[in-house]
């Protein structure tokens, strides 16, 4: 009966239910102790719950993690190491983070494993494919619903924008997402990983002004991260053994001829 009880005013008070069955396990010294391992229970579990939420509405396409990620792959910019990149130090700081390198060598997982980490302390976040947002964007402004999306982004402290110049953008949409980017300088913090050297960023703002504006602001400041080796997914598929057989075989048979 007084666990039903408990029950109830957990519910009454807004607390986890879950604490009416720790009430039965958890053990102290004196009250005191007994009733701060209680709620230091209770405020562990609403931290891993905002952390769930955050994650699941960030936007995130797959759960990345550090675990497997190989660093001695990518070049980072003097003065900062793999444990400051992971210490998050660059969200503080509302410096950016440019990571460029082929497509498949590692940039999407880096940079989800960067976003599910802020998630996990608190920081909210939102990912996108660039493609995606900049038709949001652009439909979002024939609906007369772009306030509505901006505060959306809004709510987050790192917007990560994937597969930056990939496909062609409709032009409105990246009028908007320039103004967007350019609005949100020096106060949130932004990673972009593209294929795309900024010389070549004109062909996805069609605007070479747009484009020294946006790359300054970026570059502002910013970690240039750089992903130097060949693309992981071809490099791990079993198809490349197929191509390497395939041409171990002409090999052999041109020097039979």
């Amino acid at each position: 009966m007084l666990e039903e009880e408990i029950t109830d005013c957990c519910k009454k008070l807004r607390l986890s239910h879950n604490i009416a069955d720790m009430a039965q396990t958890t053990t102290g010294e004196s009250h005191q102790e007994y009733l701060y391992k209680l709620l230091s229970a209770e405020m562990k579990n609403r931290e891993l719950g905002r952390a769930a939420t955050m994650i699941n509405t960030a936007g995130f396409y797959s759960i990345k993690t550090f675990d497997g990620f190989r660093f001695d792959e990518v070049s980072l910019p003097s003065g900062l190491t793999q444990e400051g990149l992971k210490s998050l130090e660059f969200i503080r700081e509302k410096k950016n983070i440019i990571m460029y390198g082929r497509t498949g060598t590692g940039k999407t997982m880096l940079s989800i494993a960067l976003g599910v980490s802020a998630c996990q302390k608190g920081i909210p976040v939102k990912f996108y494919r660039t493609a995606a947002l900049i038709n949001q964007l652009s439909e979002a402004k024939k609906a007369a619903a772009l306030g509505t999306l901006l505060k959306k982004l809004n709510q987050a402290s790192l917007i990560i924008l994937d597969e930056w110049g990939y496909v062609p953008y409709d032009r409105t949409g990246a009028q908007l997402l320039f103004d967007y980017l350019s609005e949100i300088h020096e106060s949130k913090s932004v990673i972009l990983n593209t294929n795309l050297e900024f010389s070549r960023w004109v062909n996805v703002l069609y605007d070479e002004q747009m484009t020294a504006a946006l790359v300054g602001r970026l570059m502002h400041h910013c970690h240039l991260i750089l992903f130097p080796g060949e693309n992981n997914r071809l490099k791990e598929s079993s198809i490349n053994d197929l191509y390497r057989s395939i041409a171990s075989a002409k090999r052999e048979g041109e020097y039979m001829a």
